[in-house]
């Protein structure tokens, strides 16, 4: 089992990139808000409150899917392809930066 590496916790920037990962989703989440109340009040009201839940049941949904395949890329360690003469892997296990 690989240690976990608390390294990142002092770096000013990955709190950088944490807070703006974290506004990021503040806006885009006030975004999908504004956006499903303009879709759902043109639908009848008995059904306004079932579509607003699955818009943002829906909304939740994707972005959780898309941060879990962000987390799949990341961990990826093996060049599946290339481009033009060279290839290089997503991430070093070796400790070299010789390019493959």
């Amino acid at each position: 089992m690989p240690e976990l590496s608390f390294e990142w916790f002092s770096d000013p920037q990955a709190w950088g990139a944490l807070l703006t990962l974290s506004l990021l989703e503040i806006v885009l989440g006030i975004d999908n808000i504004v956006f499903l109340s303009i879709l759902v009040d043109r639908l009848p009201e008995q059904q306004r409150k079932a579509a607003r839940l699955m818009g943002l049941g829906l909304a939740m949904f994707a972005r959780l899917a898309l941060l879990f395949s962000i987390t799949w890329i990341m961990g990826l360690t093996i060049c599946r392809s290339s481009f033009g003469t060279s290839a290089r892997s997503t991430k070093n296990t070796t400790g070299s930066s010789a390019s493959r």
